[in-house]
């Protein structure tokens, strides 16, 4: 007979080899840490300009950054800090090395969703998220699900609860109900309104006094935070469902949007959310919170019966959130019924000499037309060591396999992400300037 003392012996063995795990994966210090990027790289690859223009423009401006010769080396390697001081201070042809980004426009919002487990949504949302910062921009990812891959995936792995997306969520119950319980005594009809009670075992967390920046973490990418999850966020569904009995009027699936609202618009340019295997509250504050809706799917037919019904459990609870709820309450900067910018199904773990890969993916195409991304993610032997060691493929140094094993891998992600940005541009375009 087992009891969870024997459960939580087991979980304490395998913390030992997580630990284990990242000596090998992370530095010694237990921290991730980014690799340089060679000039081949930094030319080809992320500024997309002749080797030999890249060596002149440098040559040229001894006051630019030049990156580190290492030892045994010819090739110059250079830090991401000072890949974005190249882009920001060189030009090509007179054009700017900067990503397209228009003025006035708060950062746009991508959710990573499905419901199937294994559909490859953490891995899709981390190389979205380093080919995005390759490219110049900004980018904040928020992990709402408990199993904390893509936190994992950033280095951070030691996060307390509260510093979570369940922080956020009880933190706006919190001043949620104090802002109802200082509206007039009494609604224009003369009925007076109820006033909400939260128990001390809430309000006495201190989450409610907790600021913005609080819940944000710097990550190993010096233009990607994050805000991360852990094991113990797992509760939230939980105690979410709990919150809505103490105060039924509290729009819980606005919390993170009324969180994010509160960030500067020009603080990020890309903000990338990471969705739990489940529709919950978890997903459901990432859903409405997003402008763009991303929807990875392996290329089997179980697969792309889970995605069918995924999205039409999402459109139910989409319905009842439009149908369900006061339009008069405080939703943010998104209102009901909720909309989406641009809509996409992603197939992964896609092998093109696989017939029935080949038949899915026109199956796919068939029934959502052109809101199936044109390029999946194929799978290589490196994007299959990317997930195992935690990291993506940007960040796995080229000279630890062949290179055109990592070019390949790299490919299928540059394809991927230039589709992404295609979309997000668009998406941007239909924000509304204040928005």
């Amino acid at each position: 007979m087992y009891t969870h003392e024997d459960l939580n012996a087991l979980r304490n063995q395998s913390l030992k080899l997580q630990g284990w795990i990242r000596q090998q994966t992370f530095s010694p210090e237990m921290e991730k840490t980014l690799r340089r990027f060679s000039s081949w790289e930094v030319s080809e690859l992320i500024f997309r300009v002749n080797q030999s223009t890249f060596r002149g423009k440098l040559a040229a401006d001894p006051s630019l950054p030049g990156g580190e010769v290492e030892p045994e080396g010819r090739q110059r390697w250079f830090s991401l800090e000072e890949v974005n001081e190249l882009r920001r201070r060189l030009k090509v042809n007179r054009k700017s090395l900067m990503p397209p980004r228009p003025e006035g426009k708060r950062a746009i919002r991508a959710a990573v969703a499905n419901f199937k487990g294994g559909a490859g949504k953490s891995t899709v949302a981390l190389h979205l998220a380093h080919a995005a910062a390759l490219d110049g921009y900004r980018v904040l990812v928020v992990d709402f699900d408990p199993q904390a891959t893509l936190s994992h995936s950033m280095g951070l792995t030691d996060v307390a609860e509260d510093y979570t997306v369940w922080g956020i969520m009880a933190r706006d119950l919190i001043r949620e109900t104090e802002r109802m319980n200082n509206r007039p005594a009494a609604a224009e009809s003369g009925t007076a309104l109820p006033r909400r009670e939260l128990p001390p075992a809430i309000t006495d967390m201190g989450l409610g006094d907790l600021r913005i920046s609080d819940f944000i973490r710097r990550t190993s990418w010096s233009t990607i935070d994050a805000i991360p999850s852990c094991a113990n966020a797992a509760f939230v569904e939980f105690a979410s469902a709990q919150y809505r009995h103490l105060n039924p009027e509290w729009s819980f699936f606005a919390a993170v949007s009324r969180y994010l609202d509160q960030i500067p618009d020009d603080a990020y340019d890309l903000i990338l959310f990471d969705c739990p295997p489940a529709i919950g509250y978890q997903s459901m504050n990432a859903v409405f919170a997003a402008d763009m809706l991303y929807i990875p799917s392996g290329p089997g037919y179980w697969e792309y019966d889970s995605t069918t019904s995924f999205i039409g459990q999402l459109a139910e609870a989409l319905e009842d959130l439009a149908y369900g709820f006061d339009k008069t309450l405080p939703t943010g900067k998104i209102g009901l019924p909720k909309t989406f910018c641009e809509l996409r199904f992603l197939l992964t773990r896609y092998e093109p000499g696989n017939a029935l890969h080949l038949a899915m993916f026109d199956a796919f195409q068939k029934v959502f037309g052109d809101h199936v991304a044109q390029y999946p993610v194929e799978m290589t032997r490196a994007v299959e060591q990317s997930g195992r060691f935690l990291s993506s493929v940007y960040e796995m140094d080229y000279r630890e396999m062949t290179r055109e094993t990592w070019r390949r891998a790299r490919s299928t992600f540059d394809n991927v992400y230039e589709e992404f940005r295609g979309v997000m541009l668009s998406a941007w375009d239909k924000l509304e300037d204040d928005a």
